[in-house]
């Protein structure tokens, strides 16, 4: 990626994202045919040896019938208890296991459980793509330490937890369309909440073990900046993902960021925003929004981090000889803007 000239890189992303996008055939290895997107990848780094512990808790918890069960359910997952249902909040497990008994036997939540089981399946796919992450992972950061990966169905109450600890993944928002109950949140998000989003966001999060930032410097362009190492460690570490699955972007509005990409720095430009630091200003750039107006109504919302990724991914051109590690430990936003010469055509 870093070799490519800008425009091939662009013309290469759209047509990745238009020919993968959608299928879950993208959930599998990358394979060794050259027509795949990702068959440049290393085939060194899909041998690396990475136990993946998918534990499934779909099951044992929708067989809780009393206060007895959920108990035992429990102690028998006490690092998911402490991490993801937060076990030490409660006055007692006495008081979780009636709420969990509650949850486990709501007539509403088991069928939406047997729904979302449905869309998953064996989650065999999702299995397979989470092993190429955690491998590509390790080959960037060697202490990498593979965390044990939880499924589970809350009732919508959280969509994805990742420490350093452990990987929870709420499969329950990831249901799609078709499922009784949606996340509440806006249609624009709402997309994003779909099988084939469900790893990449997960392994997204991996990146906060490694992104090092001034957090005293508010500006607009360090969170850019911030967001584009962490989208640019994504390419890396799951380079066969189109990028309407990193970032969330509908094919039209990817499409229209590439053709405007020249606009869309000069609006930050020409308006001095860059070194802007007031919160209402700055999050109208990377905050949650269905458009960013200001640029245009067509222009997508957290236009910011995708003109962050650009100007990472420019800097990693001009600078071959940095590595990844090397990328996400720069908390220099200016630096790394200098050092990427950014000048979209």
């Amino acid at each position: 990626m870093q070799n490519r000239a800008r425009s091939r890189q662009l013309s290469g992303r759209r047509a990745r994202a238009a020919l993968l996008s959608g299928a879950l055939a993208l959930l599998a290895a990358c394979s060794a045919d050259p027509t795949d997107p990702c068959a440049a990848d290393d085939p060194a780094i899909g041998r690396l040896p990475v136990d993946v512990r998918v534990t499934r808790l779909e099951e044992p918890f929708f067989r809780i019938q009393k206060s007895a069960d959920a108990l035992a359910f429990v102690s028998a997952h006490p690092l998911f208890a402490r991490q993801f249902l937060l076990r030490r909040q409660y006055p007692s497990d006495s008081v979780l296991a009636t709420q969990l008994t509650g949850l486990a036997t709501n007539e509403g939540l088991r069928k939406f459980a047997a729904e979302t089981r449905a869309v998953f399946g064996d989650f065999g796919p999702e299995h397979t793509q989470l092993r190429g992450a955690f491998q590509h992972v390790k080959h960037y950061f060697p202490d990498f330490r593979v965390p044990p990966v939880y499924t589970f169905i809350s009732g919508l109450s959280q969509d994805v937890l990742v420490n350093d600890s452990v990987m929870v993944l709420g499969l329950d928002f990831f249901a799609g369309p078709k499922a009784s109950y949606r996340p509440n949140v806006p249609g624009y998000m709402l997309r994003r909440y779909e099988r084939l989003y469900l790893v990449p966001q997960a392994v997204l999060q991996i990146s906060n073990k490694y992104l090092k930032q001034r957090f005293a410097d508010r500006t607009l362009l360090n969170q850019m900046v911030q967001l584009g190492k962490a989208y640019y460690f994504l390419d890396q570490v799951m380079p066969c993902t189109p990028d309407s699955l990193k970032i969330g972007y509908t094919q039209r509005e990817l499409a229209g960021v590439a053709y405007n990409e020249r606009k869309i720095w000069t609006h930050f430009l020409s308006n001095k925003l860059l070194y802007q630091t007031q919160p209402f200003l700055t999050q109208k750039y990377v905050g949650e929004r269905p458009t960013t107006p200001e640029i245009g109504k067509e222009a997508p919302g957290r236009i910011g981090a995708w003109v962050g990724w650009q100007i990472v991914e420019a800097y990693m051109r001009q600078n071959p000889s940095v590595t990844l590690p090397q990328l996400l430990a720069e908390p220099d936003a200016q630096k790394i803007l200098d050092g990427s010469k950014y000048k979209p055509r």
